[in-house]
């Protein structure tokens, strides 16, 4: 038994098929089309979108001007990085003046605060 093999179209034949179906649409033999071809409409339908979208897309308007560099992704990864590193300072000293308050308090003899008191406080 032989293998089937897909069948592949290149785009001269795509477009030569959907323009003989453009014509045929009034006369009614579209079918006969699809049969001489071997071909289902949803094969022709699918075709007949892709062409449409290729037109939209060639008709579309461009951006002049030369391309932009920038990546937006790189740019949010480095304002996040940044924050990051900043806030990581921030923490640092917040961690130094804490421990020193600590510290300043064992010395002078302020009872540090319990944590029943400081649930209390929140």
């Amino acid at each position: 038994m032989a293998q089937a093999k897909r069948r592949r179209f290149t785009a001269e034949d795509k477009h030569r098929i959907v323009s003989e179906a453009e014509q045929a649409k009034g006369s009614g033999t579209i079918g006969a089309l699809l049969r001489r071809e071997g071909l289902y409409s949803s094969t022709l339908t699918a075709w007949r979108r892709e062409r449409a979208s290729v037109v939209r897309q060639a008709l579309t308007p461009r951006k002049r001007g030369p391309k932009s560099r920038r990546d937006p992704v790189q740019e949010e990864v480095q304002k996040l990085q940044k924050e990051n590193a900043r806030l990581t300072e921030e923490l640092r000293k917040a961690a130094l003046i804490i421990d020193v308050q600590k510290k300043l308090g064992t010395l002078l003899g302020w009872p540090l605060p319990t944590q029943e008191e400081i649930d209390k406080l929140l």
